[in-house]
């Protein structure tokens, strides 16, 4: 099913990674990390163009053996206060000057190596068929938030106040969070909208299973990971 539609998928790959140096071309399962959110960009049936935003070299070096177009993110966009947001008009605008435009765009983050192209195609056309101006993959929480707990002068309390934190698991309301993997917005309500966030205006959300929820920020994160790949090709 095509939905005759321009949609530009945006990869955000910063060179001076903190927590895990160098974990965007790292090799998990035999293929450098970035690579697996370019193969499931280039598996999607609504994807018309997969682009790597990038401040580093290396990265783009590999980003491009891997069948990435990369676009070079200036240094003032690569900081660890850059907001994505501004990465991807960024890239919106390069492609532009090149007589490039597209309706929606598709954020990928390489730390969710485990999202399937089924998962992008789901959100893609949530936010196509409803109209909406964004819509974004989300799990269901870790911990409850009626489970929570917050410390204030040296006391313990329930962080939503009010709450019974030992009602049974399946009686508390089902809640979620962002998981990370698949952002979707509608380019023309993106650039009008004036904050940071990704998640806007007329939203949706999808859901996704926590065995494929999983953002790699640590290298326990990346051992975790490579593990579940290497679980699920044996079974």
């Amino acid at each position: 099913m095509s939905l005759q539609k321009k949609i530009l998928a945006i990869i955000p790959a910063r060179a001076g990674s903190k927590g895990l140096p160098g974990k965007n071309i790292r090799s998990l399962n035999g293929v450098p990390l970035i690579g697996w959110s370019i193969n499931t960009a280039n598996e999607s049936k609504h994807i018309s163009d997969c682009v790597v935003s990038t401040d580093g070299e290396k990265i783009a070096a590999i980003a491009e053996d891997l069948g990435g177009e990369v676009v070079m993110r200036p240094a003032i966009l690569a900081t660890d206060t850059s907001l994505p947001k501004d990465a991807v008009l960024h890239v919106l605008d390069t492609l532009a000057a090149q007589g490039r435009q597209y309706e929606y765009v598709v954020l990928l983050q390489p730390t969710s190596p485990l999202r399937f192209a089924s998962d992008i195609d789901d959100c893609i056309e949530l936010v196509v068929k409803q109209s909406l101006d964004s819509a974004a993959s989300f799990m269901k929480s870790m911990t409850n938030p009626y489970r929570a707990f917050k410390i204030e002068e040296g006391q313990m309390c329930t962080f939503i106040d009010g709450v019974n934190p030992w009602v049974p698991r399946q009686q508390l309301p089902d809640s979620y969070e962002l998981n990370g993997a698949v952002y979707v917005v509608n380019v023309a309500a993106f650039r009008r909208d004036t904050s940071a966030a990704f998640v806007f205006g007329n939203s949706g959300a999808t859901i996704m299973p926590e065995e494929r929820s999983h953002d790699i920020d640590t290298l326990l994160d990346f051992i975790t990971c490579e593990a579940m790949m290497k679980l699920n090709k044996s079974s």
